[in-house]
């Protein structure tokens, strides 16, 4: 039966890069231990997938290394709804900006996931048992006729499969007049901190009607305000001490030792601008989009739109380290400016050592600094990479001299396809990357291997 020459052909290509806006991946974070990774997505949801933990405890019996970093779906749940404020007439999207975990007290597992306006905590545990033998219900769960218990039975656990509950455990709402863009559990593993673009606020896990202000930025004239907030984050070891970030390209260092309002920092971490280099685009690219504590706690990682820096806490006139992520984007600003593009805010990471630091960039790429050599590498995270046993290949993008072949032209790079949600495993090389819908796990190993959830 031949095919109607008129009848529209279905484009395979299209469907297959077609994303909805509510699957985008919007927060990558493990745990821990790394046995768990939670995403959250632009339509509210959060995703947990666990570590294969039994094959890997068979491989290592075994003396063999296989796919021990395997993840696969534990559980998903609706995190956040669409809501609306009525005062303001404004809608409250349900995207997920960030998720934290807290360190494990117990069988359960408890994370923080917030929209722009509202945190909320939540529980995950495990469930195998189920009670059964009830004297006032029958088997379906409806209540018996008292008038028909003759005797009396003592309930009874009978094994049942393996059920992940989740549960909501705490609401934190009304804390915050403007969007939230960080969460940061405190390690005395009680109190967390919240930001949006002109106050922190510390919370109590277990208060959810109120907050403390600890910093507040807002000028009494609203035309006088020249910085806001984007980034925040406690110490590891430290419970006193937080650091927050601003659209100046500036770090501020508080001890709520000092005082319970820390307007006053303790520390200002910022470097000198050259003037010879000011353009209309300066203040845009300084803008610090993320803040990372090193698991030592000595150093700060920054992240602005062109570069990479690390700060040590005992010196504050300028960064230490910097690095260039994709210096080749300066002579496009101008048409990165019209796109937006400009205004992405991309994360950054600490391996569990301390000594290799990653971000994202444009066209799939990511990039990887060892700060022993100073040395970068371009990684690409695409479908062809997602196959078991795949070698990650190094990138390069062309921007003049011998090119080689592979090599990608500034002009072929692909806007749309940006890595901005990142996360390393706490202990060991395993990263996890977020491209738009797709999660990609990367293991690093003699011959590394790479998966796709």
């Amino acid at each position: 039966m031949g095919e109607d020459a008129e009848s529209p052909k279905i484009n395979h290509t299209f469907l297959r890069d077609y994303v909805t806006e509510a699957d985008v991946i919007s927060t990558v974070e493990f745990n821990q231990t790394g046995d768990l990774l939670a995403t959250g997505d632009k339509g509210g949801r959060v995703v947990i997938f666990q570590r294969e933990t039994e094959l890997k405890g068979e491989l290592e019996e075994a003396g063999e290394v296989g796919d021990s970093g395997e993840y696969n779906v534990y559980s998903t749940f609706q995190s956040h709804e669409p809501d609306f404020d009525y005062l303001k007439s404004l809608e409250i999207e349900e995207k997920i900006n960030k998720i934290r975990w807290l360190p494990q007290q117990n069988a359960a597992h408890f994370l923080l996931s917030t929209n722009d306006k509202t945190v909320k905590l939540w529980k995950v545990s495990e469930r195998d048992k189920r009670p059964e033998g009830y004297n006032l219900k029958d088997e379906e769960g409806r209540i018996k006729d008292v008038s028909t218990i003759t005797s009396l039975r003592v309930p009874v656990l009978k094994p049942t499969d393996l059920m992940v509950e989740v549960r909501p455990r705490r609401v934190f709402a009304n804390g915050h007049t403007y969007h939230i863009n960080s969460i940061s559990v405190n390690s005395d593993g009680e109190t967390y901190l919240s930001a949006d673009d002109l106050r922190i606020n510390m919370w109590h896990l277990d208060i959810t009607d109120r907050s403390f202000n600890i910093v507040d930025i807002k000028p009494a004239n609203m035309e006088d305000l020249t910085e806001v907030i984007t980034a925040a984050e406690f110490h590891p070891h430290h419970c006193h001490l937080f650091v927050y970030s601003s659209s100046k390209g500036t770090l501020r260092l508080c001890d709520m030792r000092a005082s319970a309002l820390c307007d006053k920092h303790t520390k200002l971490f910022e470097e000198p601008e050259d003037p010879g280099s000011r353009s209309f685009f300066s203040e845009i690219i300084s803008s610090v989009s993320d803040v990372k504590f090193s698991h030592s706690g000595r150093y700060l990682l920054t992240r602005d739109y062109l570069t990479a820096k690390v700060w040590d806490l005992n010196m504050d006139k300028g960064p230490v380290e910097t690095y260039q992520v994709h210096e080749y984007l300066r002579s496009k600003l101008c048409s990165l400016y019209e796109n937006d593009c400009i205004f992405d805010k991309f994360e950054c990471v600490w391996n569990s050592s301390d000594s290799v630091i990653m971000t994202g960039a444009y066209n799939s790429f990511f990039r990887m600094f060892d700060r022993e050599t100073g040395r970068g590498v371009t990684l690409e995270a695409w479908r062809e990479n997602s196959k078991p046993r795949a070698v990650l290949r190094t990138r390069r993008v062309y921007t003049g001299g011998k090119r080689r072949r592979g090599d990608v032209g500034v002009d072929s790079l692909d806007f749309t396809k940006k890595i901005l949600h990142m996360a390393w495993h706490p202990a060991e090389n395993i990263i996890a990357i977020a491209a738009t819908n797709n999660l990609y796990i990367f293991q690093d190993r003699v011959n590394p291997d790479a998966q796709t959830q």
